[in-house]
């Protein structure tokens, strides 16, 4: 179990202290409609060409391993070791382009540093969907697609609630695995997100400052801080996905294997 340093504690109690001065009405909203967003751009992403093209290398490289596959389900008939390696083919390139992304915004321009806060969501979103097609779970349904966004959220998280996160997604599929509708909690982000906006205005207001001084001197220093703080939530989000996913195709064998 994740215990958070002293320094990680008294952040944490810093940052509740300030989400708590914004009124509850305000927050509630906000969270509202980030929350009706994250849903219409994931449900754009599965859909969208660069998914599409991505669907298709996954399958290609799976056909080296067994010639039979057709569809991404078909995915299920390969080994653990085998579908590690797709996934991590997959998940590299999105650690690579957080960085560069993050790189981007270092440069201090608003342009990029207005855009990177959706980018990165954007990001870490289809991170969680190349995860799941890399073990045989294709995002075209209501149950795929809701759980997708609740791995998201349950992965951004700080990481002393990443095990009430995993508990409420092992509790979503005992309830509604089998289902093609969703039928539980549609709502995905929680007030806990507000923790995750601040970082994010503390990060810009950082890279802000470091243009004003060091970076006039040394851009690359606060590119290499934006690159580097943005792979670091991407590679937090790769790796909470893979596991689960991981964990949700080896339970599946093992239930395969009880009934034969």
């Amino acid at each position: 179990m994740y215990t958070p340093h002293e320094l990680q504690l008294t952040y944490s109690q810093w940052l509740e202290q300030t989400i708590s001065v914004i009124p509850e009405d305000i927050r509630l909203n906000y969270i509202n409609k980030l929350d009706e967003w994250l849903f219409h751009v994931s449900s754009w992403l599965q859909d969208s060409n660069v998914q599409q093209k991505s669907k298709k290398q996954i399958l290609t490289s799976a056909r080296a391993f067994y010639g039979d596959i057709d569809r991404i389900e078909d995915l299920k008939h390969l080994m653990i070791d085998q579908l590690n390696y797709l996934a991590e083919q997959k998940l590299a390139k999105q650690r690579l382009y957080a960085f560069i992304q993050g790189g981007l915004t270092g440069t201090g321009s608003s342009f990029f540093m207005s855009l990177d806060m959706p980018v990165l969501v954007l990001l870490n979103l289809r991170t969680v969907q190349l995860a799941a097609m890399s073990y045989g779970y294709e995002i075209n349904s209501p149950f795929e697609l809701m759980l997708s966004l609740k791995v998201f959220h349950a992965a951004s998280l700080p990481k002393q609630w990443h095990s009430q996160g995993w508990n409420y997604l092992m509790n979503e599929l005992d309830t509604h695995e089998h289902s093609f509708f969703y039928e539980g909690n549609e709502k995905v982000l929680d007030e806990t997100w507000f923790e995750k906006n601040i970082n994010q205005l503390l990060k810009t207001i950082l890279l802000i400052l470091m243009k004003k001084s060091v970076s006039k001197r040394n851009p690359l220093m606060s590119m290499f801080l934006g690159g580097v703080m943005n792979y670091q939530f991407t590679r937090q989000t790769a790796e909470y996905a893979k596991r689960f996913y991981q964990y949700r195709y080896l339970r599946e064998k093992g239930r395969d294997f009880d009934e034969s």
